[in-house]
């Protein structure tokens, strides 16, 4: 199975790259030129040889040894430009390959990237490419030539002496099935290598961006104790991998080597009774040189394929993913109200365990809508499954009456503006990051925006204010600043529908006024979702939803919940007397 699948790569790799012609086809004319002159160069060697054996020598000689200059120069100019030529190809499909790696990860669903560790997939875009494209530049240096040389080097070595030919042949397979069984054990070590990898960069990815709480709960020993456990592990991997792929080159090397010594000896025997001259097993040797230095390459290319084959197997099996189905994605949003309504939606992360069940719930346009319950109810998933973030397993969602499966997910995105707990800046200026995602929008825009959430008076304290550079992705600030420039977002371009999932959690009391101040402004008129633990800043809202195990338990306004007495009113009370 696994050699099937390493075959399946290596005929998408090989289709791939075939598609560069007019890089190859240079690349191969090159190529039979730098062959071609290799092989002639031992002819005038083997004529200069016996040359020498001939009277009048030096009038003999001077010509051959023109021809053996100029034949030199040009496979020495030749040999310059093909590297210029493997390396343009090379790294034009890597360059290419990243960027289909990445489109195709920012298309997937997020549960796929649920699934798998961050580290892995920065591994794969990163580490594996560049490992494919060093194993790609040693086929294109070594293997083409490798494998154009053996051939012309068995026709020319025919012409020689065919008795001689026959041991040749009879003997390097030797070389050859040695590599092969060497190889072929490196294969499984090197998918071991890549996948330990990826785990190891994840966990340092985790203990880098987490250094702080690591040290506040003087957790280091713990945490070098586990690093010390991957990258034991992925130093044996790595060990196990490259002591096969080492072994392959002195191995064929030696074997190389009894096959020249024993064929030495048989031109000698021949020359002996007559049958060679000096120049002629000169020459032979020469070429027995040039047919097993290329097997020698050959398995050293073998080994780093079998590396370069497990990488582009990973980088492979994201494009293979299957995109969301786009197909009942013809409907247009106009003139968009912002009415809601969830008819009988089903949905849990992993099909054997549903979160939500039969939900029904009708939200009118321009409603308030604040939705509370304990870690775990399923708050954010709902606000997940709105933004089509994940599909349904059953039931629909509509807005204006319109499934949300029928609507292009860029258009149902663009209706919503979301503001996350998380806060994420890029390393930008100020002006950039307020206009992510509007890189069109003006100066005038982005402080209009800016002011609309308060976030214009620490801005314009700044050393350069809008266009302050944030180089540390705005670790410089605070929690609250930062928050305030990702509330700024949303005001850039107003959207119909809002979303604020804990948006001024981390924000201080006197900057959270502000801040609801701006909202219940830009809330007028539109339909928005609340996502709140803190239960005071949304007893305004037109319908507060209560969830627990994936299900609306409780609904209504303040007011109405508060009378009910149930678990709404129990956890008003428990944060009041905090």
């Amino acid at each position: 199975m696994k050699a099937k699948k390493q075959q399946t790569t290596l005929r998408r790799l090989s289709r791939d790259l075939l598609r560069q012609k007019q890089i190859l086809i240079p690349v191969f004319v090159l190529t039979v030129i730098q062959v071609g002159l290799t092989v002639y160069l031992p002819i005038l060697i083997g004529n200069a040889v016996d040359s020498v054996l001939l009277p009048n020598s030096s009038a003999r000689l001077l010509p051959i040894i023109w021809k053996m200059v100029c034949v030199i120069a040009v496979n020495t100019i030749v040999q310059a430009l093909n590297p210029l030529l493997y390396n343009r190809l090379v790294y034009r499909y890597i360059s290419d390959l990243r960027m289909k790696v990445i489109d195709r990860l920012h298309h997937l669903p997020l549960s796929y990237l649920d699934r798998r560790s961050i580290g892995d997939m920065v591994s794969r875009v990163t580490t594996d490419t560049e490992q494919l494209s060093n194993g790609l530049i040693m086929v294109f240096n070594q293997f083409f030539v490798g494998i154009l040389t053996i051939v012309v080097t068995i026709v020319t070595m025919a012409e020689i002496d065919f008795i001689m030919l026959v041991l040749v042949l009879l003997l390097t397979p030797l070389s050859l099935y040695l590599a092969r069984f060497i190889a072929s054990r490196s294969y499984h070590l090197y998918q071991q290598q890549t996948q330990s990898r990826g785990e190891q960069t994840q966990l340092i990815e985790e203990m880098i961006s987490q250094e702080s709480l690591l040290q506040s709960l003087n957790a280091q020993d713990q945490v070098i104790k586990t690093f010390n456990k991957v990258n034991a592990t992925y130093a044996k991997h790595s060990q196990d991998a490259i002591f096969y792929s080492s072994a392959v080159n002195p191995a064929t090397r030696f074997v190389n080597s009894l096959i020249y010594a024993l064929l030495a000896g048989v031109g000698a025997v021949r020359i002996m009774h007559g049958a060679f001259s000096i120049g002629q097993l000169t020459t032979f040797l020469n070429y027995v040189n040039q047919y097993t230095k290329p097997f020698n390459d050959i398995s050293a290319v073998l080994s780093e394929l079998q590396s370069a084959t497990a990488c582009a197997e990973r980088l492979y099996s994201i494009l293979e993913e299957e995109l969301p189905d786009t197909s009942l994605e013809t409907k247009e949003l106009k003139n968009l109200k912002g009415q809601v309504d969830f008819e009988n939606v089903m949905f849990g992360y992993t099909k054997d365990k549903p979160l939500i069940k039969q939900l029904n719930l009708h939200i009118p346009a321009g409603a308030k809508v604040a939705v509370v319950g304990p870690t775990g109810a399923g708050k954010s998933t709902l606000i997940n499954l709105l933004m089509r973030f994940y599909d349904l397993d059953g039931g629909r969602i509509l807005i204006d009456n319109q499934a949300i499966n029928e609507i292009p997910v860029a258009e149902l995105r663009q209706q919503f503006g979301m503001v996350l707990q998380e806060t994420w800046l890029e390393t930008a200026t100020i002006h950039d990051n307020i206009a992510y995602g509007f890189p069109d929008a003006s100066r005038e825009e982005v402080v209009d925006a800016a002011k609309a959430a308060n976030a214009d008076f620490f801005i314009r304290q700044l050393p350069q204010g809008y266009d302050t550079y944030l180089s540390d992705a705005g670790d410089s600030l605070s929690q609250g600043q930062r928050q305030l420039l990702t509330i700024s977002r949303i005001f850039v371009r107003l959207p119909k529908l809002l979303i604020l999932d804990e948006a001024t959690s981390s924000i201080d009391t006197r900057t959270e006024v502000l801040i609801q101040e701006a909202f219940e402004k830009l809330m007028t008129g539109r339909t928005s979702f609340i996502i709140a633990h803190r239960l005071s800043t949304i007893q305004t809202a037109d319908l507060i939803l209560v969830m627990d195990k994936g299900n609306i338990v409780e609904h209504g306004n303040h007011r109405e919940l508060m009378q009910q007495k149930g678990i709404y009113y129990q956890m008003q009370t428990a944060q009041q007397v905090e």
